[in-house]
């Protein structure tokens, strides 16, 4: 099989191109893929480097809104694995045109193409945001959509146009929405890290309003092998929930950084809540583990813990990216205050 996978260099994206290049099990034999990565910010091709000499990868600098030059990458490829995305709550909130452009323009150049080369799947990478919030019980794929930030309306909208080119075209296509990912080179705005390096290095974390706030957390590599799932073993036209099964306020969470890191309380600092800050996610992950045999394996305790010892021994990867995102001085970026639960 070749894939093509967009925003092959960010956080999530390399984790899948890195555990499907060095997997040693027999489905993933001769498995080829091309990323296609336009290297904003949160793309980084260091995160690539345990696999930029494998003979079964390509790299391709480019955009997945340049029409041209996606209809020029596309053909030969078996697959699509779209994860390229703006993804940061608080940026679409500072200004949504980058979101609109990429999440759903981006989304309908590459379905375009996708239709227009007869690929065979497309899996679209979607998240738990587009449902909005909710006070009890958990989502499931059929709860209605009600985003409530602008990066969530965009990938609202490109799910809806993704399962649009099934349902008009034919087109073998998947979603799946996940949870909050966490895990190594992850970009530093997201809350883990972003707490994690600011508490090495002796800095203050801040915490949205009065912290309570609830999300479900994923180690990457969960979410990853699900999404394997999903391209293998997915019915067309299908939407998979993707989750960690372990939910904690953003207060607890802390907590648990704090503890990891060796520091106290007197290193958080409160600050006002993000305009329009979802409560609670949750999300109902039985349809997945029945039709894809899905569960999320990594234990939160573990996970949190090589996460912190990966950043702990890796400063040569974060410091340049703080330093470069203007993330290193908490008082100079509204980057620094990123809340508790950002994805």
């Amino acid at each position: 099989m070749r894939l093509l996978v967009t925003g092959g260099a960010g956080f999530i994206g390399s984790e899948f191109v890195r555990s499907l290049l060095l997997s040693r099990h027999p489905v993933h034999h001769g498995i080829r893929i091309t990323v296609l990565d336009s290297l904003t910010y949160a793309g980084v091709l260091a995160n690539l480097s345990p696999v930029s000499e494998h003979p079964q990868f390509t790299f391709v600098h480019g955009d997945i809104c340049d029409a041209d030059q996606v209809d020029e990458v596309m053909p030969g490829h078996d697959a699509v694995v779209h994860f390229a995305a703006e993804s940061h709550v608080d940026r679409s909130i500072a200004g949504a045109r980058p979101f609109i452009q990429t999440n759903v323009l981006g989304t309908q150049t590459l379905l375009d193409a996708a239709h227009r080369h007869r690929i065979g799947r497309f899996v679209h990478v979607s998240t738990d945001e587009v449902y909005g919030s909710i006070p009890a019980g958990s989502w499931t794929e059929d709860s209605p959509l009600a985003p409530n930030s602008p990066y969530a309306a965009s990938k609202a909208g490109s799910d809806l146009l993704a399962l649009a080119f099934h349902r008009t075209h034919g087109m073998d296509v998947v979603v799946t929405r996940c949870s909050n990912n966490y895990g190594r080179y992850q970009f530093p705005e997201k809350v883990i890290p972003l707490f994690v390096t600011n508490l090495l290095d002796g800095k203050q974390v801040p915490v949205y309003g009065d912290g309570r706030n609830v999300r479900d957390w994923l180690h990457v590599s969960d979410h990853c092998r699900g999404l394997d799932l999903a391209l293998r073993k997915g019915r067309p036209g299908h939407v998979y929930h993707l989750g960690g099964g372990t939910e904690l306020t953003n207060e607890q969470l802390t907590g648990l950084l704090l503890e990891a890191t060796g520091t106290g309380w007197d290193m958080v600092r409160h600050v006002p809540d993000r305009k329009g800050h979802d409560l609670r996610y949750s999300l109902d992950c039985r349809k997945a583990a029945e039709e894809l045999g899905y569960t999320a394996e990594v234990r939160l305790e573990d996970g949190l813990a090589d996460t912190v010892a990966w950043y702990r021994a890796h400063r040569d990867w974060w410091e340049p990216l703080k330093a470069n995102a203007g993330l290193r001085h908490p008082h100079q970026s509204p980057i620094d205050r990123a809340p508790p639960g950002a994805f």
